[in-house]
């Protein structure tokens, strides 16, 4: 009804003012706050196709409740040389400066009604709740019930009553499954496997246990889900509403007693307590350790995997690529990461030289940005004066009413508040990298030293912050380790300055030996005259 609404105002107020054609018509059932609408994204990709020329809308809010979003597939469909009209103003053009402000507007409105709608609606089902009814699907072994109300009881619950039932079938699934909890005697997968035999099935038809390529699958968190569920002691429990366990009594009929329920909670709650836990084993390498494909040059990421993990000895760990032969034990490539850090060094003599090349390197890269990032917010602040100027006229003409008049005066101040402080924190960038700059350099002078003598857990904590990825060959030999910023760029810097100490020894090398030979030539020549 809401679509045929619209189509009579669309033809009324637009298309028969119009000899335009109509091509196509595009409709959603669903809300306008999201973009991601199958008929409005297939409107753009037409528009795109230059499949029409004009757009008809009823009003803003039907376009979409985001108004930046809307307003960008506004312009979007202007750059095609699309027009978009609203049948609620047919002689407002969104492209003209002053039309533009009027239907802003009515996207705030559109977008401050849809939130108010929304907690107009959760007000009304929180009261529901707390009230003793329900407001979702009722949970498995139960029913929705509803029917037409009669006129004394549409004035207090509207045009429809809705209850909870009991669904005979199901109902008597769940009694027995609660009789085989409460006797202690059953883990939820032997639950699930009594229940399989018996034929019974959750109400969606899925089995309790699975099977899939020969292995059997209980069903046991579904299960868990149930057992911790108040609804089925009869009680309305929510979170969101503020209604905590038993103080709100539901008005259906309960599987089990508040008892019966309490103490499946007890059974439960001691078994997790005292459920064996498996031993897993530790991957310092985890998301950090790549193979490198000599064929292709591509990165294939390696997962840990444990054979044999029920083994006292708790099994053999690997990095290994799933569904291929490829599987390296961890201990190979594990063993290589201490020598390789130990070679990430930085001498205490080159501190002040680094700290001196980053600050002029970070000051040229944030000169050549700032002006851009300082010019772009400026932009921003001029246009929201700009359009409160606008706004104001508007408002001095009695086009605007207060009420609107103040939400938009409040929303600017908010976002010159949020401009303002990206322009303060622009000018501390500098300094921020600089203190990034010193930070790394004290961890990187001591995790040569220390890592060693690091906990497991600690010393996948430290490649974590330092270490990209770790790319290593199939027989697991480390080829490059890729380091984060800034340790990537301090690794640089040192071995740049390395490299030029060792080519001025050679070079010093070479002299000496030159005089050398030069000496034992005069020498020799000397002697033989």
């Amino acid at each position: 009804m809401s679509q045929d609404r619209q189509r009579f105002n669309i033809n009324r107020a637009l298309l028969e003012r119009s000899d335009l054609v109509v091509v196509d018509e595009y409709t959603d059932t669903m809300s306008g706050r999201t973009p991601k609408r199958a008929g409005y994204q297939r409107l753009l990709d037409d528009a795109r196709s230059g499949c029409f020329s004009h757009v008809a809308v009823e009003n803003a809010e039907r376009f979409g409740r985001n108004d930046t979003e809307a307003l960008i597939a506004i312009d979007e469909l202007h750059e095609h040389g699309i027009v978009v009209r609203f049948a609620d103003y047919p002689d407002l053009d969104p492209i003209d400066a002053d039309d533009r402000l009027l239907i802003t507007i009515s996207f705030t409105l559109a977008r401050r009604e849809s939130l108010k709608l929304g907690e107009r609606v959760r007000g009304g089902l929180y009261a529901k709740l707390r009230n003793g009814g329900y407001t979702t699907r009722a949970p498995d072994g139960y029913l929705n019930v509803e029917r037409k109300a009669d006129t004394p009881a549409s004035s207090k619950m509207g045009r429809y009553e809705r209850w909870i039932e009991t669904d005979p079938q199901q109902f008597k699934v769940w009694r027995l499954v609660w009789n085989l909890l409460l006797t202690d005697k059953h883990s939820l997968a032997e639950i699930c496997e009594h229940l399989h035999l018996r034929g019974f099935r959750y109400r969606t038809g899925r089995p309790f246990i699975e099977i899939k390529n020969d292995r059997r699958k209980p069903a046991v968190n579904t299960l868990s889900k149930i057992f911790h569920n108040w609804f089925y002691a009869g009680w309305v429990v929510s979170e969101k509403a503020s209604i905590p366990p038993k103080t709100v009594k539901g008005h259906w009929k309960p599987v089990v007693t508040t008892e019966e329920f309490e103490r499946g909670l007890e059974i439960l709650s001691y078994r997790s307590r005292h459920r064996i836990a498996k031993r897993r084993h530790f991957y310092l390498l985890k998301e950090l350790v790549y193979l490198h494909n000599e064929d292709t040059g591509n990165l294939t990421k390696l997962t840990g995997s444990t054979s044999n993990s029920s083994r006292k000895s708790g099994g053999t760990a690997y990095y290994c690529v799933w569904s291929s032969n490829i599987n390296i034990k961890c201990e190979i490539i594990d063993d290589q990461i201490a020598q390789l850090i130990k070679q990430i060094h930085i001498n205490p003599d080159q501190t002040l030289a680094i700290q001196d090349a980053y600050t002029k390197e970070v000051a040229e890269k944030l000169g050549h940005l700032r002006p851009s990032e300082e010019k772009q917010l400026e932009d921003a602040l001029k246009a929201i004066s700009e359009e409160e100027t606008r706004t104001a006229r508007l408002y001095a003409i009695g086009k605007i009413t207060d009420e609107v008049w103040d939400l938009l005066w409040q929303e600017w101040q908010d976002k010159r508040r949020s401009i303002q402080t990206s322009l303060v924190s622009l000018n501390r960038q500098h300094e921020a990298h600089i203190a990034d700059l010193d930070a790394a350099l004290t961890i990187i002078s001591k995790v040569s030293i220390l890592y060693s003598n690091l906990g497991r857990d600690d010393q996948r904590s430290v490649l974590h912050e330092m270490v990209d990825k770790i790319v290593v060959n199939r027989f697991g030999t480390v080829v490059n380790m890729v380091l984060l910023p800034p340790f990537s760029y301090l690794k640089h810097i040192s071995d740049q300055v390395k490299a030029e100490e060792m080519q001025a020894v050679v070079d010093g090398n070479e002299k000496s030996s030159r005089s050398a030979t030069a000496s034992q030539c005069s020498e020799y020549i000397s002697v033989s005259r």
